[in-house]
């Protein structure tokens, strides 16, 4: 199967959907979300094809992230030798985008072979980084997301891209969070902040936070990374707990405000959960990694799938989600047992 090229405007502009669908797929997608990912991948066949060509991208990626100057004085001329895409690789790609649909994880899968674990991993487990401020404040952040201080006597101010949960210490300063030209006020509160292309996603989980989106975003040509704003008078909206806002970015447009129910509050918190990250791991070790932090419990009944090698990132709470996985991509059949066990056998 030959990888279409994306050199086309046409498939220039699914490779960046396919992106957009790899970050939101990242962060965990919503029920909605996942039907319209679904739609998205059966529209064209191209869409599945240019996503797995995404898929080995951040698959190649993951080497440079298992190789670290401070591990090693010397890089790995392999890491950057070129290779071409053997034929059950691509094939596995195409898997991994199927084994998006239900957890944003994704599965690569060849003929089993015997794959030798990594030496002594130090784990599988993955958290995000959570910071203390200086003010006591606690901010936890999603991978990839950044902030910057700028606290004064008058002012505690904060820089945000990406996306990070807050946890404000009571203080008669106020607590900003500013992010794509919002800005977000709190005393002592909680509350969770997304910055997208053109949105930011404000969800408040305790107390209030006052709103303002500012009129003319800036960047400051000293620190282009760091945007600074022009808060003119414009009204701002109160976000109580319980309630979320979606701000968009472009010129007068109203945000929208809405009560969310504590089901879609975890849903949209779900990027906090633990996550299990594998790396051409074979199947028996991922499955002693769930069976560590769960009470369910996967029993590997046949042992040559012992040996089949997955990678992907996978919530470690969820063992029946990576279960529907395996069923869905590999020739892997799962049946509950009493006590609480799902075997796991070759689907015949």
């Amino acid at each position: 199967m030959k990888l279409p090229s994306t050199s086309t405007p046409d498939s220039a502009a699914i490779a960046d959907e396919a992106a957009r669908w790899l970050a939101r797929r990242d962060r965990g997608l919503t029920p909605a979300e996942q039907d319209a990912y679904v739609q998205w991948l059966t529209a064209d066949p191209r869409h599945a094809e240019i996503l797995a060509q995404h898929a080995a991208a951040f698959e190649r990626m993951m080497q440079l992230y298992h190789w670290q100057p401070g591990q090693s004085a010397d890089a790995n001329p392999d890491l950057f030798a070129p290779r071409p895409l053997r034929p059950w690789r691509r094939w596995g790609l195409s898997l991994a985008a199927a084994a998006a649909l239900v957890l944003g994880g994704m599965l690569l899968w060849r003929e089993a072979s015997p794959i030798v674990a990594p030496e002594h991993p130090k784990s599988y487990l993955r958290v995000n980084e959570r910071r203390a401020l200086p003010d006591g404040s606690v901010v936890e952040l999603k991978d990839g997301s950044r902030i910057t201080l700028e606290f004064s006597a008058a002012e505690r101010r904060v820089h945000l891209i990406g996306e990070a949960h807050f946890q404000v210490a009571k203080n008669p300063t106020p607590f900003v969070v500013v992010a794509g030209g919002v800005v977000l006020r709190a005393v002592g509160t909680a509350f969770n902040v997304r910055l997208d292309a053109d949105t930011v996603d404000v969800l408040v989980t305790e107390g209030k936070v006052s709103m303002t989106k500012t009129p003319f975003p800036e960047v400051d040509s000293a620190s282009p990374s760091v945007p600074t704003t022009v808060e003119a008078a414009v009204p701002a909206k109160l976000i109580a707990a319980g309630q979320r806002a979606i701000v968009p970015l472009t010129p007068e447009t109203e945000p929208r405000i809405s009560q969310v129910s504590p089901a879609e509050a975890k849903e949209i918190l779900g990027w906090q959960a633990p996550r299990l990250q594998f790396f051409e791991t074979p199947l028996a070790v991922a499955v002693g990694e769930f069976n560590r932090h769960n009470r369910t419990r996967l029993v590997i009944a046949e042992r040559e799938l012992n040996a089949v090698p997955i990678g992907g990132t996978f919530r470690a709470d969820n063992p029946e989600g990576f279960v529907r996985v395996l069923e869905l991509t590999l020739e892997i059949k799962a049946v509950p047992r009493d006590g609480g066990e799902i075997v796991l056998t070759r689907s015949r």
